[in-house]
């Protein structure tokens, strides 16, 4: 049985994570901040009782990283899945002469520092596994080369980071197996994509899933569209 680590996995992406990958048989770890509050992913752990777990993570947290790297110590993990994201500015206007820099540094603190944190605790996991996979959820908006609008200083810069740290781990654990990507799930119907987003969960999840069964470890380090497309940076 494949196993999967999902962060963020209380609602959107992260409980469509969550969903897809236990229907589709694999052993999954979901993870959320106040798992007491997360109706939703309670709900489906129910419902996946025998592969699917709930577990308290905060990926801002060094402690609670640690220890559920300790909790797991043993337990290969085939892909690991960084969805926990926040997107101030999603709800907040904060244009020049406006930006709020304590939004800014939290941006980074989850978008950029938490995935990395993460993969580096479960690097050995991943490394004891068959598929050995570490997946970033980016956002087209961290490609320096599409950026064409002002404005989003904290998102965008918070991904373009989460892109160039896990293209330098991709290189650093290649000698091991690992292969590293990050993935755009296009413009979807979340809290954060708004109603009126094209796609729905279910598709972008789906697509982003039949990219990541596509590749190839020469793919390791690179940015795809859910589509499979490449994306400049």
């Amino acid at each position: 049985m494949h196993s999967v680590l999902i962060t963020g996995s209380n609602r959107g992406l992260g409980l469509e994570w969550a969903e897809q990958m236990a229907e589709a048989g694999w052993r999954v770890y979901a993870t959320c901040r106040d798992p007491e509050h997360a109706d939703s992913l309670n709900m489906l752990q129910s419902a996946f009782a025998k592969n699917l777990t709930v577990h308290r993570l905060d990926v801002t947290h060094q402690d609670e990283i640690s220890a559920l790297a300790e909790a797991l110590r043993g337990h290969p993990i085939d892909r690991v899945i960084n969805n926990a994201g926040v997107y101030f500015e999603k709800y907040l206007d904060e244009p020049l002469g406006q930006i709020n820099y304590q939004h800014w540094e939290e941006t980074f603190r989850v978008n950029t520092l938490g995935a990395v944190r993460l993969s580096e605790a479960f690097v050995e996991h991943v490394a004891a596994s068959r598929l050995k996979q570490i997946v970033a959820i980016s956002s087209h908006m961290g490609s320096i080369a599409e950026i064409a609008v002002e404005g989003d200083y904290a998102y965008r810069s918070s991904k373009a980071a989460l892109n160039a740290a896990m293209k330098g781990l991709a290189h650093e654990v290649q000698a091991r197996g690992l292969s590293v990507f990050m993935l755009h799930p296009g413009w979807v119907q979340t809290r954060m994509g708004g109603p009126g987003a094209p796609l729905t969960t279910m598709d972008s999840v789906k697509r982003m899933r039949q990219v990541l069964e596509g590749v190839q470890a020469k793919d390791s380090g690179r940015f795809f569209r859910y589509d499979g497309s490449v994306i400049p940076w």
